[in-house]
């Protein structure tokens, strides 16, 4: 049983940004960084109970969207009959750190495919993580081979696995969350960059909050039921929140006044290439549903822009990253 979500103690940041991703799963993931005992793992393991069903195929292993890229299965299925449709709930997949590539992308089984003359496919993590979240602690401390078979998925769209002349396919458009703590080293550039969003997050200095997470974490412990039930009625409230805003997102029109101001912010950060752009107009506008407002305005472009750029901006050696100093500035400037 995972803590509620409402429960956490303070970390909005932290909150929104996961809630954006729910909101609009094209933003591209979150990565999240700071030090240990700040709720990190807890904050996405109890997002879980907050996800909303999609449509899938009907008895589909990899959540195949029946408007979208299909598996080689439903590929097959669908030459023969149309396919069936059914609602599943979003998940949160867990990547662990030492995970084997054949665990993550899956084997084909060529033995079985020489006896029989049909393809045996065992999924991996990425099958399960299609259409869903796919979380890695520690994101920064992954080995080389894994990040890249991670990087190759993210830019594609699509799992392939080969061998013998036998392949099979399947999507593998899953959000990536990552969590890291700085001080145990830094992520390699590529993997940084894909990351939609960032936030930093530290531990909580109020009294009062530090005593409510003390009184909150022993009653979850004594009794998960009871704590769970005893903020049921915010967590449905909150679900349904999430739902308007999937629901209202596109509704929401993004104008060229609101494209001026996002490219005027990243063209004055001297960014490179036009993701940062491209991810803070979705921000913006996920940011825009999840509040229940019907146009986007510069507080959502502001907000938009403390989660999108931080982790994209240049620094000079010995710098430390995520400064808001400048950016701040800059935003200033823009929107008054």
């Amino acid at each position: 049983m995972n803590f509620p979500f409402v429960a956490i103690v303070g970390q909005e940041e932290l909150k929104t940004a996961l809630m954006l991703n729910v909101v609009d799963p094209g933003i591209g993931g979150l990565l999240i960084a700071g030090e240990k005992g700040t709720a990190k793992s807890t904050a996405v393991r109890a997002l879980a109970d907050l996800l909303p069903e999609q449509t899938v195929v009907h008895e589909c292993r990899f959540y195949c969207d029946p408007e979208g890229e299909l598996c080689s299965l439903c590929r097959e299925r669908i030459e023969q009959s149309e396919l069936e449709t059914s609602r599943k709930k979003m998940k949160v997949v867990e990547l662990p750190l030492g995970i084997t590539e054949d665990r993550l992308i899956g084997t084909l089984d060529i033995e079985h495919a020489l006896k029989h003359g049909e393809k045996r496919f065992e999924p991996g993590l990425l099958a399960d993580a299609n259409r869903n979240f796919l979380y890695v602690d520690e994101v920064n401390l992954l080995e080389d081979h894994i990040i890249d078979l991670l990087l190759d998925s993210a830019a594609m769209g699509i799992n392939t696995v080969e061998r013998e002349g036998i392949s099979f396919t399947h999507p593998a458009r899953f959000i990536l969350v990552g969590s890291m703590n700085p001080e145990e080293g830094e992520l390699r550039p590529q993997l940084l960059d894909r990351f939609g969003l960032s936030v930093g997050v530290t531990g909580l200095h109020d009294k009062t909050q530090r005593m409510a997470v003390l009184q909150r974490k022993a009653a979850f412990d004594e009794n998960p039921a009871a704590f769970c039930a005893r903020w049921e009625n915010e967590q449905n409230a909150l679900r349904q929140r999430i739902v308007n805003a999937r629901d209202g997102l596109p509704h929401i029109e993004v104008t060229d006044p609101v494209l001026e101001k996002i490219v005027a912010i990243t063209a004055a950060m001297h960014l490179d290439g036009h993701r940062p752009d491209i991810v803070m107009m979705k921000a913006a506008r996920a940011l825009t549903a999840l509040r229940g407002q019907k146009s986007i305005g510069n507080q959502e472009i502001h907000d938009a822009a403390i989660f999108a750029l931080p982790h994209r901006q240049k620094r000079l050696p010995f710098e430390e990253r995520g400064g808001r100093d400048k950016l701040l500035k800059v935003l200033e400037d823009c929107l008054g």
